[in-house]
């Protein structure tokens, strides 16, 4: 009797994307936890507040800084095979922070798992792109949803891994990489064989010149953009309890960041929704510019009024609309090297912004943190001009490269 082997389901389509936008939850999931275990890891190693800094920056870079350099690795050899094998070793490798036996090994861990982390965002971004062509919504859709899976992910991996914290179940942490492991090895499998790019510029697998062009024009305005979101996320709290008097441990200052971070993914669905009818131009441009005097309202409205947290609200939907449909747009102006803008235009941007984050940081001691804090909203506004005259001047390239 002939047993044939039965051949692997590939996903398509809506189908695909459902899987993608999963795994990507539980990819930033994973990396968010740091954040909540830090007190936890401050009494166990006795850290001071700077070297624990030093544990933020090290897993910020590595999965933020380094994803373009992993979309060109995902042009080069295949996104599916790049994504898989980065959600694992994100998820396999961030799992066991919380059970580090030092602080060298925990260094290790967060450095070689960001590095996983950086590795799943440009390919899955590349692999969302491709199920949704021909879909009803378009790419700038699809790439938004998949961006606010993400986010969604970023809120539960504190709450997830709080429980584990509260409950004195640290011991159990390593369990949680399970669903990280099975769903990369889904994608692995499930997801479509993608031949590698050609390279160009000589058969280079990172190409310069995208920096030098739109691409990286884009990127330019995708960090002044994170610079006000880095802004909001970082000094709110600060905002709240030293110029405004509210109490460290005040709800009000938690569940301003989850609203804020919630309505920043809803953001990136809705600019996808909207934009065959207002076009992308005057979306990313027009959504910029009201997010400055939005922002700027967060400075004087009474902390925990309805008010106030309608304006979280409609801050975190207008600062992170672009993004999806600049991502889209990096995209199609570098068709050779979709990796590679994906991971300019997400990692990069984002870990850059961070980095200049120290900037803001030294301003709130020098001039006041609600000055400085304006000064980083007004960012919008040059990102707005640059991101507008940048995708005016490409615009038969992108009509081109349309859904």
């Amino acid at each position: 009797m002939r047993v044939t082997a039965r051949r692997p389901v590939v996903l398509e389509g809506a189908a695909l994307s459902a899987l993608l936008i999963i795994v990507h939850m539980t990819n930033d999931a994973f990396a968010s936890m740091l954040a909540a275990l830090l007190p936890s890891l401050q009494v166990r190693f006795g850290l001071s507040e700077t070297v624990l800094a030093t544990l933020v920056a090290t897993l910020s870079f590595s999965s933020s800084v380094t994803q373009p350099l992993f979309g060109a690795l995902a042009d080069a050899v295949g996104r599916r095979v790049v994504g898989a094998v980065g959600v694992i070793t994100s998820s396999g490798l961030l799992s066991l922070m919380a059970i580090a036996p030092s602080v060298w090994v925990l260094y290790l861990l967060l450095a070689f798992g960001g590095l996983g982390s950086a590795a799943f965002h440009p390919s899955g971004t590349g692999l969302a792109r491709d199920a949704a062509r021909g879909q009803r919504g378009g790419t700038g859709l699809a790439v938004g949803i998949f961006s606010a899976g993400g986010t969604v992910g970023m809120a539960i991996g504190p709450l997830a891994i709080g429980v584990l914290v509260m409950n004195d179940w640290l011991s159990f942490s390593p369990w949680m990489m399970l669903p990280g492991l099975v769903l990369g090895g889904a994608m692995l499998v499930m997801a479509p064989r993608q031949p590698p790019m050609r390279r160009g510029a000589g058969g280079r697998i990172f190409d310069p010149a995208l920096l030098r062009g739109p691409v990286g024009a884009l990127a330019l305005a995708g960090i002044l953009r994170g610079i006000a979101f880095v802004t909001v996320m970082n000094a709110l709290p600060l905002l709240l309890v030293g110029a405004r008097g509210v109490a460290p441990d005040a709800p009000v200052a938690f569940w301003s960041l989850t609203v804020f971070s919630l309505s920043a993914g809803l953001g990136g669905i809705l600019a996808g929704a909207v934009e065959p009818r207002v076009g992308r131009v005057r979306l990313i441009t027009g959504s910029m510019l009201a997010g400055v005097p939005v922002l700027a309202s967060l400075l004087v409205l009474p902390p925990g009024a309805p008010v106030f947290y309608l304006m979280i609200v409609a801050g975190g939907v207008l600062v992170n609309a672009p993004l999806p449909l600049m991502i889209v747009s990096a995209q199609d102006l570098a068709p050779h090297a979709v990796g590679t803008a994906s991971g300019l235009m997400m990692g990069f941007t984002w870990g850059t912004a961070g980095v200049l984050y120290v900037g803001i940081g030294a301003l709130q001691e020098w001039i006041g943190i609600p000055a400085a804090m304006m000064l980083a909203f007004l960012a919008l506004v040059p990102a707005a001009w640059l991101a507008g005259r940048t995708l005016h001047a490409h615009r038969d390239a992108l009509d081109a490269a349309g859904d």
